[in-house]
């Protein structure tokens, strides 16, 4: 199993814990990184989360995202092709970067890149046959992941 997240993934453990939806999203990310830890699944990470992760502000955050993301086995780099299909991706309203990662994870082939962006996954939702990666929330795919 090959899994993308993006930076408000990576993130969401470190968030305000006090609303329910950020806690259990926060669980379903540590117990999808114990997988990972496990070597049961394979975290892929890119050129992108990388550099949305150096613009925190936080200098403590910033070494604690980049200790998650150091956990990724696949990196994908930013190239021609991700360019080209990042262009592709925001003309079906993303944003450069949310564009950028759903190139990179394609190109990764995952089988889920994980947000917990609601506006990312609604557009994928909406744009699902123009996409070639899953796009879910962790919680949510965790759970379907457990009911198989």
């Amino acid at each position: 199993m090959k899994i993308y997240f993006d930076v408000c993934c990576i993130n969401r453990p470190f968030d305000d814990q006090n609303q329910v939806r950020i806690h259990l999203e926060a669980e379903a990310i540590l117990s999808i990184l114990k997988n990972i830890d496990n070597g049961l699944w394979l975290f892929v990470s890119s050129d992108v989360v990388s550099m949305e992760i150096k613009k925190t502000s936080d200098p403590e955050r910033c070494e604690r995202l980049t200790s998650i993301n150091n956990k990724a086995k696949n990196y994908v780099s930013v190239d021609e092709d991700i360019l080209n299909r990042t262009k592709d991706i925001q003309a079906m309203g993303f944003t450069t970067y949310d564009a950028m990662h759903i190139a990179c994870s394609e190109k990764a082939k995952v089988d889920v890149f994980c947000t917990t962006d609601d506006k990312i996954r609604k557009s994928a939702f909406r744009n699902k046959e123009k996409l070639s990666v899953l796009i879910q929330n962790p919680l949510i795919w965790l759970q379907k992941e457990f009911i198989k």
